[in-house]
């Protein structure tokens, strides 16, 4: 059985999406993961109970949306 993984990342600059692809990349190449990449507005409640693990990303200003 595999785990899944969500990676929600806020990524509106090249650096930050430069991030949040090497994120995935790194989690892609493990196997027995299955990996969601989406854009907070983008995730629900069903997509966060359906992961054994979540991984947050934000630019600094919007730092509050991990807390």
């Amino acid at each position: 059985m595999s785990k899944r993984l969500l990676i929600v990342a806020h990524a509106p600059s090249e650096n930050t999406l430069l991030l949040r692809k090497a994120a995935e990349r790194g989690a892609r190449s493990e196997t027995g993961l299955e990996v969601r990449v989406v854009a907070p507005l983008q995730a629900g409640p069903e997509d966060v109970l359906a992961a054994q693990a979540v991984i947050l990303g934000t630019t600094e200003n919007l730092g509050y949306m991990s807390g």
